[in-house]
This record gives C-alpha cells, sequence and structure tokens, in this order.
C-alpha cells in the first residue's frame, strides 16, 4: 500500500509551525507576554549589599532596577516627592522628624512590605603590636557610653572588664557615626534610648531616637555619609583605634572584626543569620490591616530576648511600595516590574540573605509582604500575580506546616562557653559569619542546634531536641518558644502575625486555557511530528532505490 508522502518544502513548514506553536504555548503568559519597564529607588544604605544582588540575579529575567541608596530619611523624602517609584528604610515615616521637619508621604499613597532582616554591627579596628583584635568582646552599656563620649580610650576599665580582664592598649576611640539621614542611625538611638536611657538622653538632650547622629564639639567622633563610608573609614590605613556601626554584611564582604555584644543571658554574640533569627522570635509586628504602620515592628523584646543565642540589635528593612491607582510615576509595566522583583526578593532571593551577612526573613512575614504586593494589582488589574504566592516560595526559613516557626531559628547553635560573661574570650574571630560554637564545627546542623531551653537558670544548657520539634503532649498547631522552651498554641493574636499556605492570587481561567493549549499542542507534536519524520525517510529511501 502506497504511504501517503509530503515535499520537502511542505514538511518544513508543517514542522516549523508544530514547532512554533509549541514555544508559543510552553512560554508563560504568550498570549498576554510579560512587559517591564525600569523602575527606580533611593533609601537604605543599610539594606544595598542584598538588593543590589537582587537586582542583579533579576536583570537575566528583563528587570531593570536601579537603586542608588543615599540613606533611609533620603529614601523616604524622596518617595513623598514623586522623584522614585520605591524607597527603603528602616523606620516608618514619623509624622515630623526630631528636627521638627515633616516626614510624611506628602499624600501619596503607599504600604511598607519587610524585605530583610539583619543585625546592627559595631566594627572597629585595634591592634595590638601590630596584631589585629578580632575577638573584641563589649557589652551594651560599654557601647552606650563609647557612642556617647563617656568612654574614650581603649584601655577604660569597663572593656577590661567586658573582655574578663584583657586589657588593651592606651589608644584613643574614635566612634564613627553617620552624617546623613539614616535608618542604621535610628536602629542604634532606639536601642540606646530603650535601654540606656540614663546615658542616652542627656547626651541627645532629649528622649526618642534620632536619624542624624548628634555630633558633640571637641570630640573625636567622625560623621561619614553612608555604611560603605563608615566601613571603608573604619577599615582604612589610619582608622586604628575606630568603632563604627553598620549593617553586619558589611564587615562580612570585607573579612572584618566586629564586636560581640552582650546579651541579656548573659553571652556575648556576633549578628550571623542565626543569632539575628532567634533574636527576633521576639519581635512585635504590626498586624492591623486597616493601620499605614502594618507590618512594622515594635523591638522590644528583641532588645531583653533571654535567648543565650539573640543578637539584641536585630530588626527588619521596609520597601516602601506606592498603591495608589492614580500614582504619577506609576504604570502597569512598571507595577509589574515591582511586583515580579518584591516576589524573587521574598522568596528565592531571602536563600542568598546569610551568605551576604543579612537573615531571611520568616515566611509569615513573606506570606504578610504578598498581601501589600497585592495592593499593585488591585491599584490596577492588568497587574499578574499568577503563581506568585506562599506555596511556590522557596525560602530557606520554611518548616513545614508551621509557617509561624524560623528553621533558621530552630538550628541554631548556642554559644561558646568562652563567650559567656566571666569566662573566654574565645579565640575564634569574627566577622566571618561564622557562629561561635563549642560544637566543633560552623555548621549548625552539625552541632545539633538547641531550641535555647535551658535548666537551673543556665542559658548555655540545653534541653531542646535540636530540631524545634514541639514535645510530647503538646497539641497540633502548637509550636515551642525558642526564648522560654514553653508550648503554645498557634493564635493571631495582636503582636504576631500568622499566615497560612494559601494561594494568594486564584489562577486566571485564561491562564488555564494556556495550559491546555500547552497539552494540547505537546500531543499533537507528538503524534505528527514522528509521522513527518517517518514519511520523509520513507520518500528517501524510494528515491534512493
Amino acid at each position: 500500500m502506497n504511504r501517503p508522502t509530503l515535499p520537502p518544502a511542505r514538511f518544513r513548514t508543517v514542522l516549523l509551525a508544530l514547532l512554533s506553536l509549541s514555544v508559543l504555548v510552553a512560554s508563560p503568559g504568550a498570549a498576554h507576554a510579560t512587559v517591564y519597564a525600569q523602575i527606580e529607588g533611593t533609601g537604605s544604605t543599610w539594606s544595598q549589599l542584598i538588593v543590589a544582588q537582587w537586582i542583579s540575579d533579576v536583570n537575566a529575567n528583563g528587570m531593570q532596577v536601579v537603586y542608588t541608596g543615599g540613606g533611609s530619611s533620603k529614601g523616604r523624602r524622596d518617595f513623598a516627592n514623586d522623584s522614585v517609584d520605591f524607597a527603603i528604610s528602616e523606620i516608618p515615616y514619623q509624622g515630623k522628624d526630631e528636627q521638627g521637619n515633616a516626614d510624611t508621604s506628602n499624600g501619596r499613597g503607599y504600604a511598607y512590605l519587610p524585605i530583610v532582616a539583619g543585625g546592627t554591627a559595631f566594627t572597629y579596628q585595634l591592634k595590638v603590636g601590630g596584631q589585629m583584635v578580632r575577638n573584641l568582646r563589649l557589652s551594651g552599656e560599654t557601647l552606650a557610653k563609647i557612642f556617647t563620649n563617656k568612654i574614650t580610650n581603649w584601655d577604660d576599665p569597663a572593656i577590661t572588664k567586658d573582655n574578663n580582664g584583657r586589657k588593651f592598649p592606651d589608644l584613643p576611640i574614635t566612634p564613627v557615626v553617620r552624617c546623613d539621614g539614616s535608618g542604621t542611625t535610628a536602629q542604634l538611638t532606639t536601642w540606646m534610648y530603650k535601654e540606656y536611657p540614663s546615658i542616652w538622653r542627656p547626651y541627645f538632650g532629649h528622649s526618642g531616637l534620632t536619624s542624624y547622629y548628634p555630633i558633640k564639639n571637641g570630640s573625636r567622633m567622625v560623621g561619614q555619609a553612608g555604611s560603605d563610608q563608615v566601613m571603608n573609614t573604619v577599615s582604612s590605613f589610619a582608622g586604628n583605634g575606630d568603632i563604627g556601626y553598620v549593617e553586619y554584611s558589611y564587615p562580612v564582604n570585607k573579612n572584618y572584626p566586629v564586636v560581640k555584644v552582650l546579651n541579656k543571658a548573659g553571652y556575648f554574640v556576633e549578628p550571623t543569620q542565626y543569632n539575628t533569627a532567634v533574636a527576633l522570635t521576639k519581635a512585635r509586628i504590626n498586624q492591623d490591616k486597616s493601620s499605614q504602620l502594618y507590618l512594622t515592628q515594635i523591638l522590644d523584646g528583641v532588645y531583653t530576648n533571654p535567648d543565650s543565642r539573640a543578637y539584641p540589635i536585630s530588626s527588619y528593612s521596609y520597601m516602601i511600595i506606592p498603591t495608589d491607582a492614580t500614582d504619577p510615576r506609576m504604570t502597569t509595566a512598571k507595577r509589574q516590574t515591582l511586583a515580579d522583583f518584591l516576589y524573587y526578593s521574598l522568596c528565592q532571593g531571602q536563600s542568598k540573605a546569610g551568605p551576604y551577612g543579612y537573615s531571611p526573613l520568616p515566611l509569615n512575614l513573606v506570606q504578610a509582604g504578598f498581601s501589600q504586593i497585592a495592593k499593585l494589582k488591585k491599584a490596577d488589574p492588568k497587574v499578574n500575580l499568577t503563581n506568585r504566592n506562599v506555596t511556590t516560595c522557596n525560602n530557606p526559613t520554611f518548616v513545614a506546616g508551621h509557617l509561624s516557626e524560623n528553621h533558621l531559628a530552630q538550628i541554631a547553635p548556642k554559644p561558646a562557653a568562652c563567650d559567656k560573661f566571666g569566662a573566654g574570650p574565645c579565640g575564634t574571630e569574627t566577622g566571618n559569619n561564622e557562629p561561635s560554637t563549642d560544637g566543633g564545627s560552623s555548621d549548625p546542623s552539625a552541632n545539633g542546634g538547641t531550641d535555647g531551653t535551658t535548666t537551673s537558670g543556665d542559658p548555655g544548657t540545653s534541653q531542646g531536641n535540636g530540631k524545634g520539634n514541639a514535645p510530647p503532649g503538646s497539641t497540633p498547631g502548637s509550636t515551642v518558644d525558642p526564648a522560654t522552651g514553653a508550648v503554645t498554641e498557634a493564635q493571631g493574636g495582636s503582636d504576631t502575625i500568622y499566615a497560612n499556605a494559601t494561594q494568594l492570587v486564584s489562577d486566571r481561567p485564561a491562564d488555564d486555557r494556556a495550559f491546555g493549549w500547552l497539552a494540547a499542542a505537546e500531543l499533537l507534536a507528538l503524534v505528527l511530528v514522528p509521522g513527518i519524520f517517518v514519511v520523509s525517510r520513507t520518500r528517501r529511501r524510494r528515491g534512493d532505490g
């Protein structure tokens, strides 16, 4: 029986048509291809290193994001003046700043969205006999006195006491602070105001925080703009004796030492991603969706967290995004770029936070962040949020079935015995992003981890199982408080956000149809293409014969 044959030209036409159809329907949203437009932002230098990495990552996907830093105050001001598409800040709008100037969005609609966690670190340059000291320890009180000019020399008895009798040279201390409006400054001064008001208030002149660090005449204090300039000054050739405050990522990136800070449990710790994650289990998050302060933080419990692993000056950074449908700078393409950039940042991008010296957001805050992203679609229904939800979110803090828990906090190792006040100091170096532990390995999982529970008042005696599992007798949905070991029931109280693993935006019928066409096209290709090849080969063989 004669088989039907296709002329070569016809064969090529059919094959190319099938391949084109397959490519068309295989591309997400091919009928409505994603269109991006460049977005621009300014603000926090505290967050700038990880944001720069995220920007580099999404560039390959066609997203153009420009971020220039400049400080949190500049970011909030630029956003209010409609000169940027988004801003990043460590503190929300204050209404009025400490100088009495307006600090509002100037009527521009906005929402806050946590993007990354981290610890404010104290990096320093201190040499003994020409060798760098890399294991300095200081209490909060000592630090507060250094940054208010009450302790001015490295041989001060308070510093000697913090280091268990180790005395440092007669060398003047030069505090390096921010001279621009800085969220990092606001975090530091909030901590001093809350924890050491008798030291901070006389220096500042009144209570409260400030974004602009007050530099007194006659002191050795030096002001620099941006975290990078603070870091560069401290690490410079002439920086011996300097100490400054920056996000932990800056000394980690430079492999430069940081101070181990004394926590409420009596241990000196540095702000690794694990110690920060533990500390922030005590952060209170505003979950009133009707409030403009939704998702903003209250850190009083972080400062006093009794867990031996907690780094006391830990916090979150926020992106400020526009939410008005009539926002003068926004278009569908810009909102789509912002939504997809945020989705990447909150999910896959969080896996890079730890290596950069930050701490990934817990998944409950990521889920809450999705509710803020949804406001972009509410402003413009053309924004596509399909499959951008917690079920597709790859986040290193995730604990299956318990979105309010933080995996990093559960596996965080307890500090080494030599880190306890009155012991040590440890001989291990700081600023390398590795936890100090007695486990013999910098990998927390190798050390077994600890949930931070203690016995006999000793915060270093672990009673945990290293996995953060609820103990026998607990009810489904209950969790173990990493700081106390107490079993608590899952709840939606005013202090904590608990999220459910539900999809943020339902798949649209159009998208379902697109995937249906994809399946049909693939089936058609499987049926027809092999047959076409057989027909062609048969025809060639007949020609050869």
